[in-house]
């Protein structure tokens, strides 16, 4: 049977440390005493409707869910080591927001958090917003589906990664990433994916400066670029584009189909480069 902790505020060290099987909703984390850790080592646990306003809140925490909360920027480094957890309706604007999880889905969030997701695996994430200048650096096996993101320096070296239905505005996403796939979604950003391994975009809309350069088993389905010059620049690519492409520069293996290209650079080249390029029939419009 569950225990119930309601309507009860806490702010020392390890307030409700090792606690399993409680419910526990609108509380306060927050005081005077300014206690750490005030959830560690718990499990079996559901949080409803409580503030966090307390360094390292939830770690090693497993089987846990966490809804309409807030965790603001003095809740630094709130969850992490924990497993099996759901977070869902929650206002998260604390630092280091999840680090070193397993299994934990996301939804329905409005996140602002810095190193955001880093080393983490299995990870669904929905229906959100979210700003962070490093997202899911170095984690596996995580699936997006609609979200808005403003970021920076996104999915580094993440593996086996799915996003579809989102909006990503950031710089240097996906460098070093392997086996991903984004579809019906808009990347906006510069040097997108370079030294990439498997990626590919389908139904994209792409847009930025110098894409795509120096990746491995490239993939570009129905894609739309804008604003694209230098694009492809050492790369393996397979690439069908509707509409123009700036320019391409020096791609290395494959083929490039688009529409139109402004121009295309072959000089200088450090490699041998031998990808076909082809200027395709514009579709008709009815």
């Amino acid at each position: 049977m569950q225990k119930e902790i309601a309507n009860k505020t806490f702010d020392n060290e390890r307030a409700l440390y090792n606690i399993e099987d409680t419910d526990i909703h609108n509380c306060i984390f927050a005081g005077a005493a300014d206690g750490e850790s005030v959830l560690k080592e718990c499990k079996n646990y559901t949080v409803n409707n409580c503030k966090f306003s307390l360094r390292y809140p939830m770690w090693h925490a497993k089987d846990f869910s966490i809804n309409a909360s807030s965790l603001d920027e003095k809740a630094r480094a709130p969850i992490w080591y924990c497993n099996n957890g759901k977070i869902s309706n929650c206002e998260i604007t604390s630092i280091k927001c999840l680090r070193e999880c397993n299994d934990i889905q996301i939804n329905r969030c409005n996140i602002s958090s810095e190193e955001f997701g880093w080393k983490c695996n299995n990870i669904n994430f929905s229906d959100s917003n979210i700003i962070a200048k490093y997202i899911f650096f170095d984690s596996k096996n995580i699936f997006i589906n609609n979200i808005n993101m403003t970021g920076k320096y996104s999915f580094q070296y993440v593996e086996n990664m799915h996003i579809q239905n989102s909006k990503l505005d950031t710089k240097d996403a996906f460098w070093h990433s392997k086996n991903i796939t984004v579809e019906n979604s808009r990347l906006k950003g510069e040097y997108l994916g370079w030294f990439s391994e498997n990626l590919t975009l389908i139904n994209c809309k792409i847009i930025g400066t110098q894409p795509l350069c120096y990746c491995q088993n490239l993939t570009l389905k129905n894609c739309i670029m804008e604003k694209t010059d230098l694009s492809f620049e050492y790369s393996d690519v397979k690439a069908d584009i509707t509409g123009r492409i700036d320019s391409v520069k020096n791609p290395k293996s494959g083929i490039i189909k688009a529409e139109s290209i402004g121009e295309i650079i072959l000089e200088n080249q450090t490699i041998p480069c031998n990808c076909k390029i082809e200027i395709k029939e514009k579709e008709n419009c009815v």
